[in-house]
């Protein structure tokens, strides 16, 4: 494996699509009505930056090494900056399931939603070089660790904020 690649040495398009993503992603949310709590959003946003960490980290480096991100093999500082571009993701994820109040089957049909605006998202940041497949990875291979992290995500957020967590158990009537 060759971790002295080079992709690009300029800053371009691939620098400007994570600004972007996460600005306007980030603009967005002030201009909409408040949803939650400054812990809700706070964790929605840490929860998308340390799940891609987690997630990018596990299959890029060694013994897997299937992408790279930005312009070289070797990690840059921009690259950190990277993972911020996932907050926005975390939150509207969040935000939306909440402001529909999915549950059920709808829930499964807003995860396949989502994984699909990501694949999305990833096939962009492809053409403009942010990403930079390996040993024969492919886009779609993404789609099972999207369907994983959102379920995982949700499944988190309900535990955490579920409001019977906030509410008094009741006193038995029974002596």
């Amino acid at each position: 494996m060759n971790d002295d690649l080079i992709y690009d040495t300029r800053f371009n398009e691939n620098e400007w699509f994570v600004i972007a993503l996460f600005v306007i992603g980030t603009g967005i949310i002030w201009l909409f009505p408040r949803r939650f709590s400054p812990t809700q959003t706070t964790f929605t946003m840490l929860f998308g930056i340390t799940v891609g960490l987690i997630v990018d980290h596990t299959i890029q480096v060694p013994p897997f090494k299937l992408y790279d991100i930005g312009d070289r093999a070797k990690y840059e500082w921009f690259d950190v900056f990277s993972y911020v571009m996932y907050a926005p993701f975390g939150y509207w994820f969040i935000y939306w399931h909440e402001r529909f109040r999915l549950s059920g089957f709808l829930t499964v049909a807003y995860i396949a939603f989502w994984t699909a605006i990501a694949i999305g998202v990833e096939w962009l940041g492809l053409k403009v070089g942010l990403f930079h497949y390996r040993n024969g990875y492919q886009i779609l291979y993404s789609i099972p660790i999207y369907l994983f992290v959102q379920s995982l995500t949700l499944g988190l957020y309900r535990l955490v904020f579920a409001p019977s967590r906030y509410q008094k158990p009741r006193k038995s009537l029974e002596k």
